[in-house]
Parts: C-alpha cells; sequence; structure tokens
C-alpha cells in the first residue's frame, strides 16, 4: 500500500471539505427559501441532502484511510474524542469535532419527524459552526507547502462568504407575514 493510502486521505479530506462547502452554500440557499423555475425549493433541498450524504462518504473514506495508513498513530477513539490523540492532538482535536457535530447533525435528521423541530433546527444550527472548524482542521494537517491547497482552502472560504452575504440580505417569508409584511 506504501503512499496510496496517506494520498487517498488527503485527497479524501480535500473532497470532503469542497463537498462540505457545497452542502453549507446549498443549505443557505434552502433556509433563505431560494428557488427558481428551473430549480424549485424541493430539488435545492433534494441536491443539499444528497451532497450531505456524498460528504459523509468521503469523511469516511477520509478517516478510515487516516487510521488504516498506520503512518501516524491515530485511533479509532481519536475520531470522536476531541484533542485526545497523541499525534498533533489540537489539529486531530478539531477534526474530532467536527466530525462530533456532523454525527448530531446526521442522528437529528434521521429523527426530524420524531423530535421537536426546534431541537433539529438548534443542532443544524451547530452545523454553520463545524465548517470553519473543519477547515482549521485541514489547514493546520494539511501540506502548508502546496499552493493550490491553500488556492481550494481559499476558493471555499470565498463561496461560503458569498453564500452567507446572499443569506444576510435574504429575508425569510415567515420573519416577513410576523412582521406584517406581504
Amino acid at each position: 500500500m506504501g503512499e496510496s493510502l496517506w494520498f487517498a486521505s488527503r485527497a479524501a479530506g480535500l473532497l470532503t471539505l469542497v463537498l462540505l462547502t457545497g452542502t453549507f452554500v446549498l443549505g443557505l440557499f434552502t433556509s433563505g427559501r431560494q428557488a427558481t423555475v428551473r430549480w424549485p425549493r424541493f430539488a435545492i433541498a433534494a441536491l443539499h441532502r444528497n451532497l450531505s450524504l456524498l460528504t459523509l462518504v468521503f469523511l469516511a473514506v477520509h478517516i478510515i484511510t487516516a487510521i488504516v495508513d498506520g503512518y501516524v498513530a491515530l485511533d479509532w477513539i481519536d475520531v470522536v474524542v476531541p484533542f485526545a490523540s497523541a499525534y498533533e492532538p489540537f489539529w486531530v482535536g478539531l477534526g474530532a469535532v467536527a466530525v462530533d457535530v456532523l454525527l448530531a447533525v446526521v442522528v437529528t435528521s434521521l429523527l426530524r419527524t420524531r423530535i421537536p423541530s426546534k431541537v433539529w433546527r438548534a443542532v443544524h444550527w451547530a452545523a454553520y459552526a463545524c465548517w470553519p472548524v473543519a477547515v482549521a482542521h485541514g489547514i493546520g494537517m494539511g501540506d502548508k507547502d502546496l499552493w493550490w491547497v491553500w488556492g481550494l482552502d481559499g476558493l471555499c472560504v470565498v463561496a461560503v462568504l458569498a453564500g452567507l452575504a446572499w443569506r444576510a440580505q435574504r429575508t425569510h417569508p415567515d420573519t416577513m407575514a410576523r412582521a406584517g409584511v406581504r
């Protein structure tokens, strides 16, 4: 196997960041009730959900290959217990925090019809914190001498900032109705 697992782990980590960024931005569009004739709200929501699932697949590949590779001493417990790793405890710990938040979002999304909507919404709001934590994990653990990785990170940051700026300008229809605006 040699370096192939190492490269697979890094590639899966970078792809996970790109997919997580796309999921984040689509989540902003969904919450902002973005829709067009070609892209109705249900299609954007379905794309958000499916991209989320694909993100989890590549996250699993990233985690499995990092542990199985054996280049550094990572245990399965390091994936879910923040800052417990013997290797780069802070940066690996940030990854564990991001994983924990994503797991909470997945579990509450699976239970969405069985839990109060306020609980689901609160946990989903925590996902907003997951993205910058995952970015920090990638930057701290990543290859600091590869310009294209920095460029990819920068593009992800720009995409999220643009999505947040767009979302900040939107007013949710429920908020408008409560304010008496038609």
